[in-house]
């Protein structure tokens, strides 16, 4: 079972797969030195990022993502201003408190190296860890992959499946709709069920409210702050000048039909803002997509006559349920598919779940999804300079309109529609396997190379 909790993770940006990833794999490499009994013996650590973490890992910050996670630094814990003092203090004085505990020197340029010629015929996303003692033998190599949405694997190792029996299990958005035809549950109540299999009812709504509360904030801190985003492009933050002339239009009566739309695109400005800032939002399902799933959110709390608490809860269990199965019969990985998995996987859930929230039946939550994804077939994955920002914050805004739309027409339509969302997840997955790598994450096509700047 792919949780909420997997889904929706806290953590900081700019990039799931290239900064929470492999800081979580670093920080289990740690724990690997532990349990081996390692630990007290490493004298140097090596890291090599290799295939689109090479490419674009300088500009996704996944060398410092590294540096704290070999310091002993989980992401949903981790202060971004911590995070910076971390990163700032190691690159000055080179002391590195291996897994919290073991001092160590740590030089950052030598020690951190951006592989950009080995192949990575497993995953694109591959990270290699080496420890040696002070005579240089080597103690432990570890090779994993960052696989999207901050998930991690270790080379031979499958991602461990929970032990417990979940009471509907479904590899499809046909058993999806057939589990829900067969026990009259929503989609909702399916994945709830699901998720109490495992854990408490305590446990898993304040988990669904904490991750609520932080998108809410994400957008509250990005409509508040300013100046130039970090990275060497210059790109100002436009959220907050967006939002203060909106404002401004308002007080003077000057209205548009199209006012709501532009709050929803500003909202998920401000989320990508802050993400490519290095500040704290939700992996939805990836951090280069984070800024959908909470623009469509607030959008139904602010805009939605009757939303309250238990809609947010059926808007992001029913999120989970479509992202499940991007995850696990395609990818979420831009590395892999191409940003068609990360903008057009986030507009697919924040579609089936506002869907949801509206009372919309299964079949039309389906349908939504289906929608959302539909319209984003074949988007590539091209950052300028490999940063989280061009043209990765404006796509947030679009896919987080997309996904208003396709869920006003589902809901409106009765939930029959031609294409299913299986067929959709299928050919997305085949579009990202047909598509070449120098789309897909490695800022060598697209915008990333035709883009000049002035």
């Amino acid at each position: 079972m792919i949780s909420v909790f997997d889904l929706f993770k806290i953590g900081i940006g700019p990039s799931s797969s290239h900064t929470i990833g492999p800081m979580k794999a670093a920080y289990e490499f740690t724990v690997s030195l532990v349990n081996h009994g390692y630990l007290p013996r490493v004298a140097r650590v090596q890291v090599d990022l290799l295939g689109s973490l090479a490419w674009t890992g300088s500009g996704h910050g996944s060398d410092k993502a590294v540096m704290l996670g070999l310091a002993g630094a989980i992401p949903d814990r981790l202060d971004p201003d911590e995070a910076e003092r971390i990163v700032t203090r190691l690159r000055t004085d080179y002391h590195l408190m291996l897994g919290g505990t073991r001092p160590m020197q740590f030089e950052p340029e030598r020690d951190i190296r951006f592989d950009r010629e080995s192949a990575t015929p497993i995953h694109p996303n591959t990270v290699d860890f080496h420890a040696f003692d002070a005579a240089g033998a080597l103690l432990l190599q570890e090779r994993w992959y960052s696989v999207g949405g901050g998930f991690v694997v270790r080379d031979g190792e499958k991602i461990v499946e929970s032990a417990v029996t979940v009471p509907y299990q479904f590899q499809s958005g046909d058993e999806l709709l057939a589990l829900g035809r067969d026990t009259g549950l929503s989609i909702a109540e399916i994945v709830l069920a699901n998720e109490r299999a495992v854990r408490s009812d305590a446990e898993i709504d304040g988990h669904i409210g904490r991750v609520a509360w932080t998108m809410m904030d994400c957008i509250e801190r990005g409509l508040k702050a300013d100046g130039i985003l970090p990275g060497g492009l210059s790109v100002k933050r436009r959220a907050k000048g967006l939002s203060d002339r909106l404002a401004a239009d308002t007080r003077r009566n000057l209205r548009h039909a199209h006012e709501v739309m532009d709050r929803v695109s500003i909202y998920a400005i401000a989320v990508n803002e802050e993400n490519a800032a290095g500040g704290r939002v939700v992996t939805a399902p990836t951090n280069g997509a984070a800024g959908v799933v909470p623009a469509v959110l607030r959008y139904y709390q602010d805009e939605c006559p009757g939303a309250n608490e238990e809609g947010v809860r059926m808007f992001l269990l029913t999120a989970t349920a479509i992202g499940a199965l991007f995850k696990m019969n395609a990818s979420i990985s831009g590395a892999e598919v191409g940003c068609q998995g990360e903008v057009g996987v986030a507009c697919a859930m924040a579609a089936a779940g506002l869907a949801a929230a509206l009372g919309g039946s299964n079949e039309q939550i389906e349908n939504a999804a289906e929608i959302g994804m539909e319209h984003h077939l074949g988007m590539t994955c091209d950052p300028v300079g490999g940063l989280v920002q061009i043209p990765c914050i404006e796509r947030n805004a679009f896919g987080a309109v997309k996904a208003i739309t396709a869920a006003s027409l589902a809901v409106r339509g009765d939930g029959s529609h031609r294409v299913s969302l299986d067929q959709v997840v299928q050919t997305m997955h085949q579009t990202g396997t047909d598509m070449l790598a120098k789309y897909k994450e490695t800022s060598q096509g697209g915008l990333a190379v035709n883009f000049t700047e002035c």
